[in-house]
């Protein structure tokens, strides 16, 4: 299993024009055809539960890969003195 973190669009071809947002970092988790499906979905409900990542897009690809695209929320502090 693959991950790539995207904390600045830098591949804004890959998600779609609504979801070109500075407020989400965003992670894509491509998954190999020959890995088992529990795995993928074992790894995806971890980032979820403990990294608060939401999935926003899943998809499988051609020769049977899946690519699962998750986001959360950039939480930005601002000085307050």
């Amino acid at each position: 299993m693959k991950e790539q973190r995207l904390s600045e669009i830098s591949s804004a071809r890959q998600l779609p024009v609504a979801s070109r947002d500075d407020r989400y970092e965003y992670l894509t988790l491509t998954v190999a055809p020959r890995e088992h499906i529990a795995d993928a979905r074992a790894r995806v409900r971890e980032h979820a539960e403990y990294g608060k990542w939401e999935l926003m897009r899943s998809a499988v690809l051609y020769g049977g890969a899946r690519r699962y695209v998750m986001r959360r929320r950039i939480i930005r502090v601002s000085r307050t003195f």
